[in-house]
């Protein structure tokens, strides 16, 4: 569960300059109370009443200084410096000093924290990404990331810093007269202290419409990338007007019980505000008509205390704005503490020619038990033996077991019982990263991303050679589709694919995990929503493949996998048949009559 300590732990690196230029800002803050006291004191010499006697002082010492009588020119020529130098010099040093590190600070803080959130989701479970879309994910960082950013110079530049002002203009008025003083504090700490009362309520308000905004942010995606699917169904209106019941519950928390709410507590702070302004404003003035404080302090202590209640407004400001970002920079971090995958390799980039493993390709499935819910085993006692080079087939109907297999094979989950060895040893005993880089699968939909050809066949070796390329791309007959392109290997692909066809997608997966040179190559459901003619294409590619390296074949389509060295069948998480294709449909078995039931044209369950 996030806190607010690590709303200010954000910054923590920055803790230093953040120190420095929160101080640097509460001086300049309190540096602006010299001019109202400076220009009483000129009232002062002006109506012929004394000026207060630290002021006497320094003016004594400033004149033995410089060897000039105490006089009237003297006096207003001294607190005409002090008034140039609190305003005319530090004009140039203020924005270096305060306005500089603390946007530095956030822009800096922006860069770390990004890096953070992407390191997160590159370190995720898989299961996180089973609920959570795209949408919520890239939302919930953006906005945390964001209001971290907006916030950080506007809390340490300005609402601390007047928070110190409004204490200083304390100090200056309880020099004068103690019993303003203590009413102008009273005031103030009622008025800040119902302020933030309310505050926590609205927080809990801004809280739901977080998750609400999320939950359209997410939808609003899924519509994105599942367009063409609600144009086929012709469902648009009908998710118009779902999205539309989605805004108009933001729009009643936003309107009615945030917007309101706030619109109540500056109505209640401004009254409360101008009444003890008011009241102010009576004291003093009878305390000047009793003689208790000179024309000068009444003109200074007037000012400086509706300088401070004047402070209020962007104060209550500044922490409306702070609640309303609160809760997203909250559920940021909540994202930041989610628990990290076992299974996620390492962020950094190694030498891969120094650290990498080299495999037979022999695999050994012994005893292998696992379940995604502990109460229902998905695969149960597995036991399996591939060796090196040979192409293994996994058939079975729909859930039973293959693709988990494959899951656990490249260590997305570890078995709940028993242990899968290559060359002889425990895969939960090597590092995931190096292990993983001697696999390559191509799934059922290839995932491409938004670049040009080359950049998308090169993603799991960068450093290859066009050479190497080329060659993997003649194998997979990616070459064929290629040469009709428009900038041929630079042609941007765009986003997710979509200007390759199914079959061209599949070719270029298949390319792609060539490229890599790996000891064991897998295909998932690689040809199941191909047509025949992409299909045979696939498979003519697969069959050039057999006997370089390790190969399993994940397959619905039985025509895929008739030249396997060993067809494995599934049934309910056990195995249930092995052997070549010839000799399971001698047997009166499950692939005999799945088989069957595709020769005469049935699909699959």
């Amino acid at each position: 569960m996030a806190k607010f300590r690590d709303i200010i732990d954000y910054f923590r690196p920055h803790w230093k300059q953040s120190v420095f230029s929160i101080a640097a800002s509460s001086i300049y803050e309190i540096i602006d109370l010299v001019v109202p006291y400076a220009i009483g004191q000129i009232l002062n010499i002006l109506s012929g009443q004394p000026l207060d006697k630290p002021l006497q002082g320094a003016i004594a010492a400033f004149s033995e200084t410089i060897n000039y009588p105490v006089n009237q020119t003297l006096s207003l020529g001294v607190l005409l410096g002090l008034i140039f130098l609190v305003t005319v010099v530090r004009a140039p040093t203020q924005p270096w000093l305060t306005a500089w590190f603390h946007w530095d600070i956030a822009l800096r803080s922006r860069r770390e924290k990004n890096q953070t959130a992407i390191e997160k989701i590159l370190s995720l479970p898989l299961e996180f990404y089973d609920v959570n879309n795209p949408g919520r994910i890239a939302g919930r960082v953006a906005r945390g990331v964001s209001n971290h950013t907006w916030t950080y110079p506007e809390i340490a530049g300005q609402l601390i810093p007047k928070l110190l002002r409004v204490l200083g203009i304390f100090g200056f008025i309880l020099f004068i007269e103690w019993r303003i003083a203590i009413l102008y504090l009273i005031s103030f700490v009622i008025i800040l202290a119902f302020s933030l009362k309310d505050l926590r309520r609205i927080i809990w308000h801004e809280e739901r419409l977080d998750k609400y905004m999320e939950d359209t942010e997410s939808r609003t995606s899924e519509l994105i990338t599942n367009i063409k699917t609600v144009k086929a169904f012709a469902t648009e209106a009908r998710e118009l007007q779902r999205q539309q019941q989605r805004l108009n519950r933001e729009l009643t928390v936003v309107e009615h019980r945030i917007h309101k709410s706030y619109v109540k507590l500056l109505t209640w702070q401004k009254t409360v505000i101008q009444f003890c302004v008011f009241t102010i404003l009576g004291l003093t003035l009878v305390a000047t008509v009793h003689r208790r404080i000179s024309l000068g302090h009444f003109v200074m202590t007037l000012t400086l205390s509706s300088m401070a209640y004047a402070e209020l407004e962007p104060i209550s400001t500044l922490a409306e704005v702070f609640a309303r970002r609160y809760s997203s920079m909250l559920r940021f971090h909540e994202f930041l503490q989610e628990p990290t995958s076992d299974d996620t390799s390492s962020l950094l980039i190694e030498n891969e020619a120094e650290s990498a493993y080299k495999f037979t390709g022999k695999v050994e499935f012994s005893h292998v038990s696992f379940g995604y819910d502990a109460n229902r085993q998905v695969l149960q006692d597995i036991n399996l033996l591939i060796e090196p080079y040979q192409t293994i087939a996994l058939v079975g109907r729909s859930g039973s077991g293959k693709s988990t297999l494959v899951k656990l094979l490249l260590r997305y989950f570890e078995p709940q019982a028993g242990q899968i060895l290559i060359d002889g040893q425990n895969i939960r005993s090597l590092d995931v990263g190096k292990y993983r880089r001697r696999l390559a699968i191509v799934h059922q939909e290839v995932d491409i991303f938004n670049g040009t050809v080359l950049d998308n066949l090169t993603y799991g070796r960068p450093n290859a050679t066009f050479e190497e390329v080329q060659e993997a791309c003649r194998i997979a007959r990616v070459d064929e589709v290629v040469e009709h392109l428009p900038q041929g290997y630079y042609t941007i692909v765009g986003e997710r694919g979509v200007r390759l066809s199914g079959g061209q997608r599949q070719r270029l997966g298949i390319a792609r995990a060539l490229l890599v040179e790996p000891d064991i190559l897998i295909f998932d459901e690689a040809t199941s929503s191909l047509d025949y003619e992409s299909e045979r294409s696939i498979q003519m590619a697969m069959r050039s493949i057999q006997g370089t390296c390790t190969t399993i074949v994940v397959a619905h389509r039985l025509s895929t996998v008739r030249d396997a060295d060993k067809i494995v069948v599934l049934d309910q998480g056990r195995i249930v048949e092995v052997g070549s294709h010839e000799e399971l449909l001698r047997h009166e078995g499950i692939y005999r009559r799945l088989h069957s039931l595709q020769e005469t044209g049935e699909l699959l369950n």
